[in-house]
């Protein structure tokens, strides 16, 4: 891997990915809407990843893609607006790479994907530590349009003959900004992350997993996250409180997050470095 375009650079992941890359000597493109003029990169092109155009102008000379762009949230534009530019979105990367003959993608998606951060009323897992299989509940079109990415990626997949991994990341936030703040909120109001099942990861190691991504073979939808919670409150006490409903499958003592990092750590080789 010489080359990697990074869709979606200037956002706080894409910087860190553009840091990550430079520290392992690995050459960069990016592509953003807007450019800031500081990014780390050797080039930089202004457009759209809607705009087939745009992609392939960043794909010059790429040999791996990490898929970044996207409306991060249903909450300040319009529902067809986020649900028609992320799909779109990453249809048209992973399309383009695919004709461009890349075989190694990354794309980040969201434990959103669940339904349960954005949609109108409170929903609860069926089960807990939540893992890949359990099916969606999505009410809100960002996490309808994270349930088509990660179906375009398997057609991609099967379409270019393309590795693509599939991430599911939680709050992601780094220490120098707004983890820390979110953190102490939450263990005053733990119900203000009970939707994100008190999940987070730190920007550097989001980036770090997008890297491991790129070295995996096939199709993989995996859930990244640290491996315990963002607040002191025991987890089981807080599934009972904020997730009555939910089947507790297996002994989740102290902080540990309730998600399943199986893959995480099996497959992707993944475990996170920096902690709250």
């Amino acid at each position: 891997m010489k080359r990697v375009l990074v869709t979606g650079a200037a956002g706080r992941i894409g910087r860190a990915v553009l840091d990550l890359l430079g520290q392992q000597g690995i050459t960069a493109n990016a592509l953003v809407l807007e450019d800031p003029g500081d990014l780390k990169a050797e080039l930089v092109v202004a457009g759209s990843a809607t705009d087939s155009h745009a992609v392939r102008k960043a794909l010059k000379g790429a040999d791996a893609v990490i898929h970044l762009a996207a409306i991060p949230t249903p909450e300040r534009h319009p529902a067809e607006e986020v649900f028609a530019t992320n799909t779109q979105a990453t249809f048209t990367v992973l399309e383009q790479a695919g004709r461009a003959g890349i075989r190694q993608v990354c794309t980040a998606g969201s434990t959103a994907i669940s339904g349960l951060p954005f949609a109108a009323r409170t929903l609860h897992p069926r089960y807990a530590p939540v893992d890949e299989e359990q099916p969606p509940l999505p009410e809100d079109p960002y996490a309808l349009s994270k349930q088509v990415d990660e179906l375009t990626a398997q057609m991609m997949s099967r379409r270019h003959r393309m590795s693509v991994t599939a991430l599911r990341l939680p709050y992601v936030g780094g220490f120098d900004e707004r983890l820390l703040d979110f953190a102490r909120r939450c263990e005053l109001d733990p119900g203000l992350h009970a939707a994100g099942l008190w999940a987070y990861l730190e920007t550097r190691d989001a980036a770090r997993a997008c890297l491991l991504g790129l070295a995996l073979g096939g199709c993989h939808v995996i859930t990244v996250a640290a491996p315990e919670t963002l607040v002191s409150h025991p987890t089981e006490e807080l599934l009972r409180r904020f997730h009555p409903t939910t089947e507790i499958r297996r002994p989740l003592p102290g902080r540990a997050v309730p998600l399943n990092l199986a893959r995480a750590t099996g497959v992707l080789g993944f475990s996170a470095e920096f902690h709250v």
